[in-house]
C-alpha cells in the first residue's frame, strides 16, 4: 500500500493547492480573499455556531473586521488588500438575498469577471435563486448540511450546477457524529458536488456553552480545535484519498472506488494562524506605510509622539524641519491623538521632547487593533506636552 501523509501543516505555512482542491480555498490560503459579512440574520439551528454574540442579529454588513455601510465601503477595503476574490458569509446570507446579490454584482463591477466570489449557507433555498445568484456573478456555493441531511439539498445542488455554479458542501466536523459522517462520504458519491470541505470543529465564546453541554474539550491549550475532531476528520479524508489514488483504506484496508469529489481539511489552527495571517499580512503589503515596519508576525510597528491634537500640525512641521525628513514619514493618528513616525526617529527624540514616545504594534487591519506598546522615556499620554 502506498504511504500516505497524515502529518497536519505548520499553522502558518500556506499550503500548495491540492488536486481537484476549490478556487474559494485557493485563494483563501493565500490571504487574497475578502471575508464579506454580508448579514447577522440566521435561522440558528446549529448549535455549535462559532459567531460572537456582537455579530448575531445585526443588520450590518463588515468587510473583513470593518464595518461597512455601503458597497463603497466594501470595495474600498477590498481594494486595500488587493482582493482577488470575496467569500460572503454571515449569518446567512440567504437570509437577506437582495443585498448578497447586490453585492454579488458591486464586486463583479469593481473588479471584473475574473474576481472570484463564493457564498456559505445552510438554506435548501427555492431553486429559482440558483440562476439569480448565477447571474449576479457568483462563481462558487458552499451548503452546510444542517443535522447532515442530504436529501433536501439535492434540488438546490441541482439547480446551482445547472446555472453553473461550483458547487459543493463544508462541514464542521463533530466528534460524536462520527457514524453519520461515514454514511454521508458514501451518500456525496451520487449528489451533484464537486467538493466536501471538512473544518475542525471550534470551541469558541459563541458556543462554548453548548459544546461544554455536548461533552466536547478543546483538543489542545493553544487552538480553539474540540477534542476528537481533526482525528475524524484526517480518517474521512485518507479513506476518499485513497479511493482517488486507488489504494486500501489505511483504517479498513478496503479499496473502493473513486467518490468523485474533492475533501479537504482545514484545521482550526491553519485557518486563525495560516490564511488569517496571510491576509493580514496581504494587507499590510499593499498598505504599509513609508514609516512602518511589516514584522515577522504580521504586524505593523512604528514609532509614537503623543501630543494634543491643537499642536498636531505644528509638532509635525518643527519635525520636519529640525530632522529634515519628508512629509511622507509623518502621519497624525486623531484616534489616539498621536503622531506616527519611524521608529528610529521616535528613538533619537524620546530623551528631547517633554512628551511620551513610544514604539507601537499593531495588526495591518482598517482599526488597527494595537497589540504592543513600548515605552521610549517616563512622558506618558496625561502629561502631553508641545516640543521644546
Amino acid at each position: 500500500m502506498a504511504e500516505m501523509n497524515t502529518s497536519l501543516p505548520m499553522a502558518t505555512a500556506v499550503e500548495p493547492p491540492e488536486r481537484g482542491e476549490a478556487e474559494g480555498c485557493i485563494q483563501c490560503q493565500r490571504g487574497s480573499k475578502l471575508v464579506l459579512f454580508v448579514t447577522g440574520r440566521c435561522h440558528w439551528k446549529c448549535d455549535y455556531c462559532p459567531l460572537s454574540d456582537n455579530r448575531r442579529e445585526i443588520d450590518f454588513m463588515f468587510a473583513n473586521e470593518r464595518p461597512c455601510n455601503d458597497f463603497t465601503e466594501v470595495i474600498e477595503e477590498a481594494k486595500a488588500m488587493s482582493a482577488t476574490g470575496t467569500g460572503i458569509t454571515g449569518g446567512d446570507p440567504m437570509m437577506d438575498l437582495p443585498r448578497t446579490l447586490a453585492a454579488c454584482r458591486a464586486l463583479k463591477q469593481a473588479f471584473g469577471a475574473e474576481h472570484h466570489i463564493h457564498l456559505y449557507t445552510s438554506l435548501p433555498f427555492d431553486v429559482a435563486h440558483a440562476k439569480s445568484l448565477a447571474d449576479a456573478g457568483l462563481d462558487e456555493i458552499r451548503f452546510h448540511l444542517l443535522d447532515l441531511q442530504l436529501e433536501r439539498y439535492i434540488p438546490v445542488m441541482q439547480a446551482c450546477q445547472k446555472a453553473g455554479l461550483y458547487t459543493g458542501v463544508e462541514l464542521p466536523v463533530e466528534p460524536d457524529s462520527s457514524e453519520r459522517l461515514w454514511e454521508l462520504l458514501e451518500e456525496l458519491r451520487a449528489a451533484p458536488i464537486e467538493f466536501l470541505n471538512l473544518n475542525e470543529l471550534e470551541i469558541t465564546t459563541g458556543n462554548q456553552s453548548n459544546m461544554e453541554l455536548r461533552g466536547f474539550n478543546l483538543s489542545t491549550e493553544i487552538t480553539a480545535g474540540a477534542a476528537g475532531s481533526a482525528e475524524l476528520a484526517i480518517a474521512l479524508k485518507q479513506r476518499v484519498t485513497a479511493a482517488g489514488d486507488g489504494v486500501d483504506d489505511p483504517h479498513d484496508g478496503k479499496r473502493r472506488q473513486h467518490y468523485g469529489y474533492h475533501l479537504k481539511f482545514c484545521t482550526s489552527s491553519y485557518k486563525d494562524a495560516g490564511q488569517l495571517r496571510a491576509r493580514f499580512r496581504r494587507r499590510g503589503e499593499v498598505m504599509l506605510k513609508p514609516y512602518e515596519i511589516l514584522t515577522e508576525d504580521d504586524t505593523l510597528s512604528y514609532g509614537v509622539l503623543f501630543c494634543p491634537p491643537e499642536h498636531a500640525e505644528d509638532d509635525m512641521d518643527e519635525l520636519i524641519e529640525k530632522l529634515d525628513i519628508d512629509s511622507t514619514w509623518l502621519g497624525w493618528d486623531a484616534n489616539n491623538g498621536r503622531i506616527e513616525l519611524p521608529i528610529s526617529v521616535a528613538e533619537h527624540i524620546a530623551e528631547l521632547v517633554e512628551a511620551p514616545v513610544a514604539v507601537v504594534e499593531v495588526h495591518p487591519t482598517f482599526e488597527r487593533l494595537e497589540v504592543g506598546l513600548i515605552w521610549l522615556n517616563e512622558y506618558r499620554p496625561i502629561e502631553e506636552k508641545r516640543l521644546p
